[in-house]
């Protein structure tokens, strides 16, 4: 029985480090767009901003379930037939609403984004100043993403399969990220909130790939569970990025 068991439970980690890496695989692939076109996350941002809510029931509900076959399954070993029969519908039905499989990915990834976004709102909102925001955006953004069934998940089980698909897409996902980062900190300099001095797209830059850090590189010294230490770092860390410096001769 031993000679048997011990394939298997190898077979069985295979399958399971193959569902990870497709699972980020098409995660990061959805969320890449043409320079030129508006990406996934500045139409999840700004779904948030306008409330924009135009789902109907079937729509809701099929968008619930191929999330919760994504989580469980993966994304390429996902079929509109899972799907359909986890939604309890037909396949046209899912066909009406979502032309291709493609499609129904990045609706799925666009309404976890949205939902990190509508959260980020309503935090920042609790703030008094720039520096506030910035201190609840980073303990937001990596409670958010790390608690995330998806893409949490998949950062607590594979971290080292992020990496190098963050550097293998020439740097497009930081860069969208971090064109968000930079349109809130215009946001904050056109209301005189901070310095118009700043390098705001060097500065975000710098922001982006600390969070990154933290998501994709497990730490010994900073706990990512505990959000009073995050706060910390960020306030130590991250605020006297909002102050210029003067540029070396």
């Amino acid at each position: 029985m031993t000679g048997i068991t011990r394939p298997r439970q190898r077979l069985w980690v295979i399958e399971a480090q193959s569902v990870q890496e497709v699972i980020v695989e098409s995660a990061l692939s959805v969320l890449m767009t043409p320079p030129d076109s508006e990406s996934l996350l500045e139409r999840a941002y700004l779904d948030a901003v306008e409330r924009v809510d135009d789902m109907d029931e079937t729509r809701a509900r099929i968008l619930d379930a191929a999330y919760e076959q994504f989580c469980r399954m993966g994304i390429r070993r996902s079929s509109m037939e899972d799907v359909a029969r986890r939604a309890k519908v037909s396949r046209i039905t899912i066909y009406r609403r979502f032309a291709t499989k493609d499609a129904l990915v990045q609706y799925v990834v666009r309404r976890e984004f949205r939902r990190y976004f509508d959260q980020f709102l309503i935090d920042i909102e609790q703030a008094d100043t720039a520096a506030d925001r910035v201190v609840l955006g980073f303990v937001s953004s990596l409670r958010a993403i790390r608690g995330n069934p998806l893409i949490g998940g998949l950062i607590a089980v594979e971290p080292d399969l992020l990496v190098p698909s963050m550097i293998s897409d020439g740097g497009q996902t930081l860069a969208a990220v971090r064109q968000f980062v930079a349109g809130q900190l215009r946001r904050e300099q056109r209301a005189g909130n901070v310095p118009g001095a700043l390098d705001i797209d060097l500065v975000a830059e710098l922001m982006v790939r600390v969070s990154a850090s933290f998501l994709t590189i497990p730490s010994l010294v900073v706990d990512l569970d505990d959000d009073e230490q995050l706060a910390a770092v960020a306030r130590r860390f991250l605020v006297p990025m909002l102050e210029p410096t003067d540029s070396p001769d």
